[in-house]
């Protein structure tokens, strides 16, 4: 299961009941994204919750893939961000905290470590093949990558 799938909209009730209509508790759910990347409603919402939900559209629902939000791009832009965070030295709860602070979302700290144990085992994975190849400089790049992930 991807970390996407293990993002929640905080206050869901609430953001359900202002926009009066039933949404998923998934961010990245079909009808959540249909909701977000139409707008429609979102002027029922309190300013605050305005705010942070056009800076989860722009940020991660803005492509000009035909088949936007369902391209895949939201997702891969949202994982970006989590790498984002952990390169700049934040921990499983703290990138929690963050998370939920700039966009109103979250997850629970544990999904969020394995998700990040899974990807230095991927990257583990790549260096190995970068030495069977033997691309030196690509094995340097993992080794690196995977030196900040693990921090």
């Amino acid at each position: 299961m991807a970390i996407t799938d293990k993002i929640y909209v905080k206050n869901h009730r609430q953001l359900a009941s202002q926009l009066e209509t039933n949404i998923p508790k998934g961010a990245f759910k079909g009808a959540t994204l249909d909701i977000l990347f139409q707008g429609e409603g979102l002027e029922k919402l309190d300013e605050a919750t305005q705010e942070r939900v056009l800076d989860f559209s722009s940020d991660f629902l803005d492509c000009g893939c035909d088949n936007n939000p369902y391209c895949g791009c939201p997702e891969r832009k949202f994982v970006r961000y989590l790498l984002e965070l952990r390169a700049q030295g934040l921990g499983p709860d703290a990138i929690v905290d963050v998370m939920t602070d700039d966009y109103m979302v979250y997850a629970y700290s544990g999904d969020v470590l394995s998700f990040l144990d899974s990807g230095i085992r991927t990257l583990e994975a790549a260096e190995g093949l970068a030495e069977v190849e033997g691309t030196q400089e690509t094995q340097e790049k993992i080794r690196r990558s995977k030196r900040d992930l693990a921090r």
